[in-house]
């Protein structure tokens, strides 16, 4: 399924599209058609899966533009949830011109008066305290509404939130949809259902369970300016047998394909907008192995069953733990093993520790390759190529000419100069990668700390719970960990012999 299946307005699409999503997660896949029909929804489905589009869309879809009081109310547990959802909703409305506004408590109530006022919001996101404060004080009317979302009803629940929520929802016309999402489904989310939701339609998505044991997972830290540098270096370090580089974008896939081709590399590209004809061949050269690299979106590898891929190459993380387990589900097929790398900037951190959770495996961190090693990389590349000649002994046509060669030259001179000919440095060559917003901030870090943990609980961890780009380790400081440290010490040994180590077999004699 496509986004643009579900009958959504072109200036919504439009925004999909320049977000970088195509393809509808599957809690939006079953949550969006119901809601769009106007019923009401009771969806369960873990962080990280797409939630906020699940209930925005349908929400931004049937809003009155021309009107200038609130038609949607979402209620959040936390203030940077809620900050978080009217930072997506403004994304994904924002060709529309719809106008969204957040309150939340420990701010001043009084701009955010003000700003109620002159703004006169269509949608209103906020924490329930805060709601229900401005409802009081006649600020926020809720008469004329159209759609009530709560969004994580379980931890609003166990926030002891349920009086206020209560309150909230007697206020709202009876005549509204409402869109109700929660991780769990308790006894106590289950009676709130049944008490203020309309015969809603259950959706529940489970999370995706991943069991690609074969695949080695890796990520790397770094600007998104840095990422195609650090591709290249370690695409040669690596030199993989055949790899699929995946892009949030088809903008994206456009430009690294091209800088790919451009660097020397053997690629080619498939997207949404490649012709039907164009991407069957494409697909044949890939699954044949004439191809080495290949860039795709998400959409466009869907299906792809080729058993010879060795790299994953995440070039852009995904929006969701789903996508990444699809991604990585390319590689270590028939037997074979793999192995997955995720480029992330600073601010998707939150992204790659969800996909951690609810795969529930860690990857590693990778320190990228530097200059010296990617040559050492496409030296080994081409030595390997020169023992396989050797070995088929497909050399004859040439012997000749190289007792010439030899004759003239010093043998050390004459291997140098062929070298330098044959591998030539391609990071002088301009390639062009426009710069891409990172996802939306997750706020599952913070709202951890509304369960009773301490104000300064993220600086207590800091200095034991992050991971560097160099580190070979996580939180190595634990007892628990410190056994592991010794196989990622050696792991990260063998990744620089692999690097620099060259053995050129002997030509065995006839």
């Amino acid at each position: 399924m496509n986004f643009k299946d579900l009958q959504l307005k072109a200036a919504l699409l439009e925004g999909l599209e320049e977000m970088g999503f195509e393809e509808p997660t599957p809690i939006q896949q079953e949550a969006i058609p119901p809601a769009l029909e106007g019923s009401d929804v009771v969806g369960q489905a873990q962080t990280g899966t797409g939630k906020t589009a699940a209930f925005g869309l349908p929400l931004l879809n049937q809003l009155d533009m021309d009107a200038d009081y609130v038609q949607g109310l979402i209620i959040t547990p936390t203030r940077e949830l809620a900050i978080q959802v009217q930072e997506e909703l403004y994304r994904l409305g924002k060709g529309l011109k719809a106008r969204s506004f957040v309150v939340y408590g420990g701010s001043s109530i009084g701009k955010q008066i003000e700003r109620l006022k002159r703004f006169k919001p269509q949608i209103v996101v906020g924490t329930p305290g805060r709601i229900l404060d401005l409802m009081q004080r006649k600020v926020l009317k809720v008469n004329q509404l159209s759609v009530l979302i709560l969004d994580e009803a379980d931890e609003m629940l166990n926030m002891g939130f349920i009086d206020d929520m209560r309150a909230i929802i007697r206020q709202t016309p009876d005549s509204r949809q409402t869109l109700m999402f929660s991780a769990t489904m308790s006894s106590s989310v289950k009676q709130l259902s049944e008490q203020f939701l309309h015969q809603p339609v259950q959706v529940k998505v489970k999370a995706t369970q991943l069991t690609a044991d074969a695949v080695d997972q890796y990520f790397v830290k770094c600007r998104d300016d840095e990422k195609f540098d650090i591709l290249t270096r370690i695409i040669e370090v690596q030199n993989p047998t055949q790899a699929i580089v995946f892009c949030r974008t088809k903008k994206r896939v456009d430009e690294v394909g091209r800088a790919l081709s451009v660097r020397g590399f053997n690629a080619e590209l498939i997207h949404g907008d490649i012709t039907q004809q164009k991407r069957t061949s494409v697909i044949r050269e890939f699954r044949s192995g004439n191809l080495e690299l290949l860039v795709a979106t998400d959409v466009a590898a869907r299906g792809l069953d080729i058993s010879g891929v060795t790299h994953v190459y995440n070039y852009d993380i995904p929006q969701d733990p789903e996508s990444y387990v699809h991604r990585i589900g390319r590689t270590g097929r028939a037997g074979q093993s793999g192995q997955s790398i995720t480029f992330v900037v600073a601010n998707e951190m939150d992204y790659l520790r969800t996909i951690e959770t609810l795969t529930k495996q860690q990857m590693s961190p990778l320190r990228p390759p530097t200059e010296q090693e990617a040559r050492a990389g496409q030296l080994q590349h081409l030595i390997d190529q020169i023992n396989d000649k050797l070995t088929a002994n497909d050399v004859q046509a040439y012997r000749n000419s190289a007792k010439l060669l030899l004759n003239h030259y010093e043998p050390n001179d004459l291997v140098s100069a062929l070298l330098s000919e044959i591998i030539t440095d391609t990071t002088d060559i301009d390639v062009q990668i426009s710069p891409q917003k990172p996802l939306p901030r997750s706020g599952k870090n913070q709202r951890s700390r509304s369960k009773g943990r301490p104000s300064n609980y993220r600086k207590q961890r800091k200095g034991s719970g992050n991971r560097s780009r160099s580190g070979g380790g996580r939180r190595s400081n634990q007892g628990k960990r410190k056994q592991d440290k010794p196989n990622q010490e050696r792991r990260k040994q063998d990744q620089v012999n692999r690097s620099n180590n060259f053995s050129i077999r002997r030509k065995q004699d006839s």
